[in-house]
C-alpha cells in the first residue's frame, strides 16, 4: 500500500518556497533537491530537505539531480536513520503539476515526487508507480 497523505513540517515547506524562489531570481531556473524524513504506509512525513545541484542541460525547463551529491545525500540520510521519502524541484513559470519530461525521467517507483511552483505559492506531490503519478494529499505538519 502506497500513501495517500505527505506532511511537510513548516520549516521545510518554507524552504522549499525559498529555494524556488531563488531559482526564479537566478534565471528562472528549475532547482531541485532530496526530501528525508520516515515513510509510512498511509502517511510521509518530511523533516528535511537538502538542495541538489541541478546539473540538467537546459535547466529552464528540466532538472536533473547531481548523481555524486545525491548518492552523498541519501548515503548520509540512511546512515542517520532516516528514510528517503522523495525529491522535489521547482517549476518556475508554470503550474505544479507533472510535466511530459518529469513523466518520461521520473525512475524512482514508489517514491514521493513534489513539485513547488512560486509563482502560484503551491507545493504538489505525487508517487510514481512506473506508469504514471498518483496524487498526494500535502499537508502541514508541526
Amino acid at each position: 500500500m502506497t500513501s495517500s497523505k505527505l506532511v511537510l513540517s513548516p520549516a521545510v515547506r518554507s524552504a522549499l518556497f525559498s529555494h524556488a524562489r531563488s531559482g526564479v531570481a537566478d534565471g528562472p531556473r528549475e532547482v531541485c533537491g532530496v526530501l528525508a524524513g520516515n515513510r509510512g504506509d498511509d502517511i510521509e512525513h518530511v523533516t528535511e530537505h537538502h538542495r541538489i545541484a541541478n546539473v540538467a542541460e537546459n535547466p529552464r525547463t528540466a532538472y536533473e539531480l547531481g548523481p555524486a551529491e545525491t548518492l552523498a545525500t541519501i548515503e548520509d540520510v540512511e546512515a542517520r536513520g532516516l528514510d528517503v521519502v522523495g525529491f522535489y524541484h521547482s517549476h518556475p513559470e508554470s503550474p505544479a503539476q507533472p510535466s511530459a519530461t518529469d513523466r518520461a525521467q521520473a525512475t524512482w517507483v514508489g517514491y514521493v515526487y513534489c513539485i513547488v511552483s512560486p509563482s502560484q505559492d503551491t507545493i504538489r506531490a505525487w508517487h510514481w508507480t512506473g506508469e504514471e503519478f498518483e496524487p498526494l494529499d500535502v499537508v502541514d505538519g508541526k
